[in-house]
């Protein structure tokens, strides 16, 4: 008899909780490395292609296909917007990652998420990265995050699941702790 799967918001709950069990039983499972190549096109335009990356122990060969992204910047900052300028796709980072850890935490809680979303808007001032002062910071000044969303569970288990999410959310730790950056030539 063909064993029916344990789907939850389109998670396969019984795989979800054997990749914890294999972190469990060997750390080293858990260690990845992403790989991404960007090339500059012309103006503000460039292009990254995802590369296969290295996780559980080997490397995956999953993506038959590159993921590409496409950067740009609007016509007021040069650019043409042949694709999200670099802090847009910083705010689909975050909220890409928190509807993931979303999801995922949700299904394993046996949670039924009906509908998800996340408004996202980052405070950028531009005289650093222009070179006019040293008074702000480069990059963005704030984010602010709202979701909204409709399941089968009480608010206070959904607020309850939205802290853990935060807790738990690789790109929302990158940009709340600072961490190493390597940047040299090749």
């Amino acid at each position: 008899m063909e064993k029916i799967a344990n789907k939850k918001n389109g998670i396969d709950v019984d795989q979800l909780l054997g990749t914890i069990n294999a972190v469990k039983s060997d750390p080293e499972v858990a260690d990845f490395r992403f790989k991404a190549k960007t090339e500059w096109l012309e103006g503000g335009h460039c292009r990254t292609t995802f590369l296969p990356f290295y996780g559980a122990k080997e490397e995956d060969s999953s993506r038959t296909n590159p993921i590409i992204m496409e950067g740009d910047e609007p016509p007021i900052l040069l650019g043409e917007n042949r694709g999200a300028n670099a802090v847009e796709a910083v705010l689909h980072a975050l909220g890409s990652c928190l509807s993931v850890g979303f999801i995922y935490n949700a299904a394993a809680r046996n949670i039924e998420v009906e509908s998800l979303s996340f408004d996202l808007q980052g405070d950028l001032d531009l005289h650093a990265f222009l070179g006019l002062s040293e008074k702000s910071r480069p990059g963005y000044e704030k984010i602010r995050v709202k979701y909204n969303v409709k399941a089968n569970a009480p608010k206070k288990e959904i607020e309850e699941l939205c802290a853990y999410v935060q807790k738990t959310s690789p790109v929302l730790d990158m940009l709340r702790n600072p961490m190493k950056v390597d940047v040299e030539m090749a």
